[in-house]
């Protein structure tokens, strides 16, 4: 795995999304907690291109992977703290 040169921030913009702070943290909010079953690229908030660029930087185990699993343990979260 490459190491990891992308802050959360940026996978959020990478994936066409607000990227303040605030609406990372709303974005968390209105998602979580994804079901267990679920893989992330398979949340049904994703379009199409979304799901597809997650997959993929899982799948190539690339430099956007470890932002990728971040997002994924955040939104599997079912309490984020205040």
């Amino acid at each position: 795995m490459q190491p990891d040169n992308h802050p959360l921030r940026a996978l959020f913009a990478q994936l066409g999304l607000p990227s303040e702070p605030a609406a990372i943290d709303q974005f968390l909010d209105a998602h979580a907690p994804l079901t267990s079953g679920t893989d992330l690229p398979d949340a049904p908030f994703w379009s199409l291109s979304q799901a597809t660029f997650l997959r993929e930087a899982l799948l190539q185990d690339s430099d956007w992977a470890e932002p990728v699993d971040r997002l994924n343990l955040a939104l599997r979260r079912q309490s984020r703290p205040a």
